[in-house]
């Protein structure tokens, strides 16, 4: 190992090293800095620092395994989301900014009152949790069909000290027999003949429960339109993450399921339909 190498010089050769293997290579400096828990400017600080042998080596493995694929939130054990850190493993998603779009436009609307809400296949939890801890008040259920998913989001809830009721089911069942004000729910949307075109590291990596659908994507949709007028309150809403080119198929499934009911597409900031909102 170079004796005296900097962190400039280590950031080179993991940039290069990353970038020769067909991945970003601006993921070489956050690997080190998620590692160290540093900010943009406690990096740029310590570029010209020399570097220890022992987070120069713990750095040379992250590089390496991310070069294959895995993705950096698997190889950190965590994801950012709304500022939180949520634990993720091999048996939950990766939550995206999609859905993190999709709860602040359920803050920003929601009404100012004590809600029962409902997260179904709520995976890491970052839905509940979140809605939770912005909104205390807030009777919140977590479901989802993975045991080991589960296990995840009850770990998360317990970090991030909020109480939320996580239930182990298929979709609406373990609550068939309640009400909510709110139904949210980011549930697998993704046809099975579009595996073609995804990218390695999703398919190699993240489940494919929380992943795929069939249908062409529609069939979790279908059955929640089935099953969500009866758990639904009559002055309810929901609020569902979608496709970007699934937005007319799934109006028409929840319009019908809904037909008095307000049912709208809308975009996320990339400008595609991310969103269905249904008001009752």
């Amino acid at each position: 190992m170079k004796i005296n190498e900097t962190y400039r010089e280590v950031l080179k050769w993991a940039s290069s090293f990353l970038e020769e293997a067909g991945q970003d290579s601006l993921a070489a400096e956050m690997l080190v800095r998620e590692r160290l828990n540093w900010s943009k400017t406690d990096f740029i600080v310590h570029l010209d620092h020399c570097i220890t042998p022992e987070i120069k080596q713990q750095w040379v493995v992250d590089v390496k395994q991310h070069s294959t694929g895995i993705p950096i939130q698997y190889l950190l054990g965590y994801e950012w989301f709304f500022d939180n850190k949520f634990k993720v493993t091999s048996d939950t998603l990766i939550p995206r900014p999609e859905t993190e779009e999709i709860v602040d436009k359920f803050l920003k609307e929601a009404p100012k009152k004590p809600l029962k809400i409902v997260d179904i296949g709520t995976g890491t939890g970052v839905i509940a949790i979140t809605i939770k801890k912005k909104r205390p008040e807030d009777d919140v259920t977590a479901i989802d069909l993975s045991e080991k998913a589960l296990l995840v989001a009850k770990e998360n809830g317990k970090n991030l000290q909020v109480e939320v009721r996580f239930l182990l089911g298929d979709l609406t069942e373990p609550v068939e027999k309640e009400q909510f004000d709110v139904i949210i729910s980011n549930p697998p949307y993704i046809g099975v003949d579009e595996k073609k075109y995804m990218d390695d590291s999703v398919l190699n990596y993240e489940p494919e429960l929380a992943l795929f659908a069939e249908n062409e994507g529609l069939a979790v949709y279908q059955r929640l339109a089935k099953e969500m007028p009866v758990i639904l309150k009559p002055d309810g809403q929901v609020f569902l993450e979608i496709g970007f080119k699934q937005g007319p198929a799934v109006k028409a499934i929840f319009q019908e399921a809904f037909p008095t009911a307000d049912v709208t597409i809308e975009k996320d900031m990339g400008g595609q339909d991310r969103l269905l909102k249904v008001k009752l």
